[in-house]
């Protein structure tokens, strides 16, 4: 019997939801996708940002987020300055956040010379700056949909003469209405799990329930054992706390492919022990 057997699982991603959606079919449950936000670009601060660092004015540059790596060479692309801006950060001492921005960067022949240990969070990102001295240094810091203003804080606190890049803003989406049916459904019992792949889909999804007022009524339904609550490493966990509720999933690795297998895990050992 497939591991999910039927059940009805929330999804909230945007830019992998067709991914997530797959894996939910392949493992027998039914996907109930509700994109909780959408990605703003911001052009006109790429610009500013693009023009600097090919002026050599950055020494380094941290990356949060490969999708801010992918928008900064999109826009560099866009403005035909790709190669002038690929160029410009191989001679940067550039760092990533984890595996993702690394990625794409060492694609380009981009060399990283630090890079966040699992579980990729702020923690791991500022201790693996610890070894280059950033005193009086110019200072990218390239995020993801919002300002990480304790990372920033923390680098500006060791002398860094920093520079914050918001190259894509996360925002509401256009239309609400299908996250207003999402707090009803969860609140009614017509939805068997939920799937946080990113803390902003957490804090979206409340903010529609405070609006509906139903805070109370969703943090109690998301608690209860019939809804399973799956977040994908220990920052989106963290928030999903903030609000009261406790999730049943979070995967040893941050990322995709053991979220969903933890997942299935869970629901076998439900299973098993009924």
């Amino acid at each position: 019997m497939p591991a999910l057997d039927g059940r009805r699982v929330a999804l909230l991603e945007v830019r992998m939801a067709t991914e997530v959606a797959a894996i939910v079919r392949r493992l027998g449950g039914i996907p109930y996708q509700v994109p909780a936000l959408r990605e703003i670009v911001q052009s006109e601060d790429a610009g500013p940002f693009i023009e600097a660092l090919i002026a050599g004015h950055f020494s380094t540059v941290v990356f949060l987020t490969g999708a801010g790596v992918s928008a900064l060479l999109r826009e560099a692309d866009r403005r035909h300055s790709l190669e002038a801006t690929l160029a410009a950060l191989r001679l940067a001492r550039v760092a990533c956040r984890g595996p993702k921005p690394a990625h794409v960067l060492r694609h380009h022949h981009v060399h990283v010379v630090a890079t966040a240990a699992e579980p990729y969070t702020s923690r791991e990102m500022l201790k693996a700056l610890e070894a280059i001295d950033l005193e009086g240094e110019t200072v990218a810091l390239v995020h993801y949909g919002e300002i990480n203003a304790a990372v920033a804080a923390a680098l500006s606190a060791r002398g860094a003469q920093l520079d914050d890049v918001l190259l894509y803003e996360w925002s509401m989406p256009d239309d609400v209405e299908p996250l207003r049916v999402l707090v009803r459904e969860l609140i009614d019992g017509q939805v068997d799990g939920i799937v946080f792949t990113t803390q902003i889909q957490c804090r979206h999804l409340f903010r529609v329930a405070g609006d509906l007022g139903l805070c109370r009524q969703l943090t109690e339904a998301l608690n209860n054992r019939a809804v399973v609550v799956t977040a994908v490493g220990p920052i989106c966990a963290e928030v999903v706390r903030f609000f009261g509720v406790t999730p049943d999933v979070v995967p040893a690795r941050p990322k995709l492919g053991p979220m969903m297998a933890a997942l299935a895990d869970y629901y076998r050992a439900v299973a098993v022990s009924a």
